[in-house]
């Protein structure tokens, strides 16, 4: 996502930290994607926002959306998840100090519009067939294999 200042909320004061299996995922995943490209297989379908409450980044919510299939979560389960993991916030690009997480119904009504559309498996096929070309095998509750390094 977008390189923004950190608010203070966001910031982690962690001095021992270690980067996760799930953080280096993340990262991976967020260098590799072609998030715009992604986007404009969606985009045609999503609400401007015009004449109600304004939309939420449709890159955003796609990245919510895959962190439900990489993940095996529910609409309230990446709620509350997102709520609890820095790791995730930062690759959705939610900074708590300016933003709430989105709320289930929002993720909800997302993966709605997808299903709606037929989008979700499109999206899912193109996503695993850029990863192969990278190198990289994901399925349903993240079991990841980068073939590379094998």
């Amino acid at each position: 996502m977008a390189d923004e200042q950190m608010s203070f909320a966001s910031a982690n004061f962690d001095r021992y930290a270690k980067m996760t299996k799930r953080a280096q995922f993340l990262d991976e995943m967020d260098r590799i994607l072609p998030w715009q490209q992604l986007c404009d297989v969606v985009r045609p379908c999503y609400p401007t926002g015009e004449g109600g409450r304004t939309s939420i980044d449709l890159e955003r919510m796609l990245r919510i959306h895959f962190l439900q299939q990489w993940f095996n979560l529910s609409d309230p389960g990446v709620e509350e998840t997102l709520c609890d993991s820095t790791s995730m916030r930062r690759f959705v690009g939610i900074d708590l100090g300016r933003e709430a997480v989105p709320d289930e119904t929002t993720v909800c009504k997302f993966r709605h519009l997808l299903e709606k559309h037929k989008l979700g498996e499109r999206l899912f096929a193109e996503v695993n067939a850029y990863l192969r070309q990278s190198g990289v095998k994901v399925s349903t509750g993240c079991r990841y294999r980068d073939k590379r390094l094998s």
